[in-house]
């Protein structure tokens, strides 16, 4: 059957982030705890896209100049802290050519360090333009068949499985983002695909002022 106009296969893959969340989330009937202020899984550096920084970066376009430095200024504390950590970063914060465990090792590493974009009352200063992972963050994952929280605040609450509809979905999602990526990299000079969350809030992921 062909797609309709508001099927969300056809939206806009920000979008349709948000709008796999909103259905996700409905489908565990108020099962997820996730709410204006609940801020536990915005604490934590990870990898972002090419796509996300280029949406972060339309987020600090809408911002008033002062809030805008204020963030670019966190994000390059962090990049001086995570780059005193690894060297390589300073002349490779891509990501594509680091080994998984070492990635890991950076995250676990600084899993104390707030988003540059959380602001003291647990808002999101760019929330209209945060990260894929951010959007679809707070929904149970599943690995080997077993279903677990996506934060430590949902160890308090029951667990559902998804929808085998939503799981797939949310394989569509992944498929969309490969696709948009490769897409991107075709139209912008040569970069890798991923870097770390703070790198996206710097222009051109330069940490230098």
């Amino acid at each position: 059957m062909e797609a309709t106009a508001s099927s969300p296969h056809t939206l806009p893959l920000f979008q349709q982030a948000e709008d796999w969340f909103r259905r996700a989330r409905a489908s565990l009937l108020g099962q997820i705890p996730c709410g204006r202020g609940c801020c536990d899984c915005c604490t934590g550096i990870f990898p972002i896209t090419r796509l996300d920084a280029l949406e972060i970066q339309r987020g600090l376009d809408e911002l008033p100049s002062a809030l805008t430095h204020a963030i670019v200024t966190r994000a390059r504390t962090q990049i001086t802290a995570v780059e005193t950590a690894y060297p390589r970063l300073k002349s490779t914060p891509g990501l594509d050519e680091w080994a998984d465990d070492t990635i890991d090792e950076i995250a676990e590493r600084f899993a104390h360090l707030p988003c540059p974009a959380l602001e003291a009352d647990g808002t999101c200063s760019i929330y209209s333009h945060r990260p894929i992972t951010c959007r679809t963050m707070g929904i149970p994952g599943e690995s080997d068949g077993i279903v677990h929280g996506a934060c430590a605040v949902q160890t308090a609450v029951p667990i559902v499985r998804l929808s085998a509809t939503l799981r797939r979905d949310a394989d569509r999602l992944a498929e969309h983002e490969a696709l948009s990526l490769s897409i991107l990299r075709r139209a912008q000079p040569p970069g890798d695909d991923e870097i770390l969350l703070p790198y996206g809030f710097v222009p051109n992921g330069d940490p230098t002022p």
